[in-house]
């Protein structure tokens, strides 16, 4: 079918709306294979549209994901890959910026708006992260308030209120954030402990894994949950300093399941509220995070903080009308391929320099329009690069985030989805690490070539991080914990029994001592 009789056979009034559940990891609902009933409303909206399995942000964590997702190309091509100085920052255009700049002319959102939908927002998040890139091509914006400290009973009335009052009018895009199932864990007491009776997960339920998990330093492991420390806060009781013991694990996985199944509810209130407006049928949903996060893998609990499966794999369900129902694709995908996807499908153009490769072939009828593999990053808590294929992925690190993890690292996921086995630390596996290393020294060498054309520079901002003292959260120049909370880190590890890891710190990293 050529694309002027796919326009055709499109629906004439289709709205758009996009629920971003931050931290969302897809193993944790029970439409990905989750043994609690976390997700009852995400999983009818799985039955009744479409699941990705394979889908990725490209940049990790919180504002390099959405920054990538609404400009619809690739942190290394932005500029935005961390959390603080100048990779925080979109790179400046220079003398070839017009009246408007590129997040406005070529963003998701503006392209949105000229394919005739009025854009609406319900997050904090541009304030959040001073991110007002995040903001471009929006009619509405409405900043729920508190940084991402909201809970969903907070979001919910601007939500309720924005859909009575426009649901049934005209063509819309709307963007609804929920931060439920990021630390701090915050849902109300009073909402209960729904999972007190279910088991862990069973991988976790080991006493042999959360011995090994304990004697691991660097910010936010087992005895470390605050980051640095095991500070609790009073206001957010479902969250645990440390796990010591099964109690106080059981403590942080139902802190972020309850999490979970409390966007949930209120997912479910959004999807009534279509049906009662009579739009549920004309309304692409879509339900999907900025990124997941690890809950033991590599050791680390509560954050968002390696380039690897559980960071930066994210959910995706798409509701298409006319598309298929109960169906499960398993190509590879980036979010942002989510933008040249909607743009088709709604009958825009995408745009010359977005890195999204349309899958709406797949929504329309289940036809496979995916990629063979991705690769992703992070340069917020750790630098790393990895590649992600077939049954692999294959890490790459530049800056450990005071992790002690070695240069590189092997996991094959469909025997060890939750990476306990680095495969390239034993030496047997050559061929796949340097299979691993090509296919980031290719996609490095690409990105490159893309810069040289249309950047107003050539700088990887990875580089640029590592220049400026490190990842903003692992850094001893101006981030976290700086040179003086540095030595206070490798003291308290000395006194909890970890001084091994002290010792390796001190030795790798070497810095002033304290004046």
């Amino acid at each position: 079918m050529n694309p002027r009789a796919r326009r055709a056979a499109r629906p004439q009034k289709m709205n758009v709306l996009y629920i971003d559940i931050d931290s969302l990891r897809p193993d944790h609902l029970g439409c990905y294979g989750y043994h609690r009933d976390t997700s009852p409303a995400i999983d009818a909206l799985a039955r009744d549209g479409m699941m990705f399995r394979r889908c990725y942000t490209p940049d990790a964590p919180c504002l390099p994901s959405r920054t990538a997702f609404y400009s619809g190309r690739l942190g290394i091509q932005t500029g935005v890959v961390g959390h603080a100085g100048t990779a925080a920052e979109p790179k400046r255009e220079g003398v070839g910026r017009s009246f408007r700049d590129r997040f406005e002319e070529q963003g998701l959102a503006r392209q949105l708006q000229q394919a005739g939908l009025h854009t609406a927002m319900i997050s904090p998040f541009g304030q959040r992260h001073a991110a007002w890139q995040f903001y471009a091509g929006f009619n509405e914006i409405h900043n729920t308030g508190r940084y991402g400290l909201e809970s969903a009973e907070e979001v919910q009335p601007v939500v309720d209120e924005w859909l009575a009052r426009h649901a049934g009018g005209g063509r819309w895009f709307l963007h609804v954030n929920y931060w439920d199932p990021h630390t701090p864990y915050r849902v109300p007491l009073a909402y209960g402990e729904p999972f007190a009776g279910d088991p862990l997960p069973a991988w976790l339920d080991d006493e042999a894994v959360l011995a090994r998990h304990r004697r691991r330093a660097g910010p936010h492991t087992a005895l470390d949950i605050a980051m640095y420390d095991d500070a609790t806060d009073p206001r957010h009781p479902r969250q645990p300093g440390k796990i010591t013991d099964r109690a106080a694990l059981r403590r942080m996985i139902d802190g972020y399941d309850t999490g979970v199944r409390y966007a949930d509810d209120h997912v479910a209130r959004i999807i009534g509220a279509l049906k009662k407006a009579g739009v549920y049928d004309d309304t692409i949903i879509i339900v999907s995070g900025d990124h997941g996060e690890n809950l033991g893998e590599l050791g680390i609990y509560g954050e968002h903080a390696t380039a690897d499966e559980v960071t930066c794999r994210v959910p995706l369900i798409v509701r298409c009308p006319g598309g298929p129902r109960g169906a499960v694709d398993d190509a590879f995908h980036y979010n942002l391929d989510l933008a040249p996807t909607l743009m088709e499908l709604l009958g825009g153009e995408a745009q010359p320099l977005w890195d999204g490769q349309s899958f709406a072939a797949t929504l329309r009828d289940g036809t496979v329009s995916g990629r063979d593999s991705v690769v992703v990053s992070h340069c917020a808590h750790v630098c790393q690069r990895s590649a992600r294929w077939g049954d692999w992925l294959y890490m790459r690190t530049y800056h450990d985030g005071f992790h002690l993890f070695p240069p590189e690292m092997l996991f094959n996921l469909a025997a060890d989805p939750h990476e306990q086995r680095d495969l390239a630390a034993d030496g047997g596996h050559a061929a796949l690490c340097h299979e691993g290393a090509w296919r980031l020294a290719a996609w490095h060498d690409a990105q490159m070539q893309t810069m040289a054309r249309t950047a107003s520079d050539v700088v990887d901002p990875l580089w640029t991080v590592i220049r400026e003292g490190g990842p903003f959260h692992a850094s001893l120049g101006k981030g976290q914990p700086g040179v003086a909370g540095f030595h206070r880190y490798l003291a308290r590890l000395e006194q909890t029994g970890r001084a091994d890891g002290a010792r390796q710190l001190r030795e790798k990293y070497q810095p002033r001592p304290p004046r």
